[in-house]
């Protein structure tokens, strides 16, 4: 029988403060600095928090708008964007200085995040800054996404990212939050929808079309409903399936 090694994640430090309970059930953690949420005082805690769990450390820069929580584009231009994405990071890069931890990752946020999956030119934005860091980073983005392309092309690592918690269309877009059935919430459904993903790199849209999806990186999001249930069942049930959280 095949082992699959899989990282699971999670976007922290948004002011839902329940990390303590999550880190133990992470390999990676996604970090907002400041752009939609967060500030120094919350990513020192978090930080702290990832180092003791040995958790990998990601920054999770916005648009900088914490009114609409970075879910809504700015239409900034390039400048405006990389400066400000810039800033995000090194705020994050100078807490893990302090705390004497590395930064592992990088994974754009909200909107940010869905625009650079389509769009070349903000996509090549997050690029620019991911090439201006000294040490090599690595990206998380959606599998067949612009942005995971153009980073493949810029010697970038990427790591191909799939939502946990979340349901897909045809395109392999997320539906709407605007959607009931945007979220998934039972342990057992998301557990399906991973395997799914993971030993047959499909996962199955709201449309019912089994679409064709690479990911080795998981996400559930940490104000999902009963997520550190999740979280604990994903932690038993993957790992007696064969795949390993590392």
């Amino acid at each position: 029988m095949t082992n699959y090694i899989i990282d699971i994640n999670a976007d922290v430090g948004e002011g839902v403060g329940n990390e303590a309970d999550l880190m133990p059930y992470l390999s990676s953690c996604n970090i907002a600095c400041g752009g939609h949420a967060g500030d120094v005082n919350t990513m020192v805690n978090v930080v702290k928090l990832a180092k003791s769990n040995r958790v990998k450390i990601g920054a999770h820069p916005s648009f900088p708008d914490r009114e609409n929580f970075g879910r809504v584009d700015m239409n900034l231009t390039a400048a405006e964007l990389y400066t400000s994405l810039k800033q995000q990071i090194r705020t994050l890069q100078r807490v893990l200085y302090d705390a004497n931890c590395q930064l592992h990752h990088i994974k754009p946020h909200g909107a940010l995040y869905n625009l650079a999956s389509k769009d070349a030119k903000i996509a090549s934005v997050i690029i620019e800054v991911i090439k201006s860091i000294a040490i090599p980073i690595k990206l998380y983005a959606p599998y067949n996404s612009k942005i995971s392309k153009l980073a493949t092309r810029e010697n970038i690592e990427v790591t191909f990212e799939a939502f946990a918690d979340r349901n897909y269309n045809d395109d392999l877009s997320l539906v709407s939050r605007q959607f009931n059935n945007a979220l998934l919430g039972d342990k057992d459904e998301i557990f399906s929808h991973l395997t799914r993903i993971i030993t047959q790199e499909k996962v199955r849209s709201v449309n019912g079309v089994k679409v064709p999806i690479k990911a080795s990186t998981f996400c559930v999001h940490s104000d999902t409903k009963n997520v550190t249930e999740i979280l604990k069942f994903l932690s038993v049930e993957l790992p007696r399936n064969n795949i390993s959280i590392q």
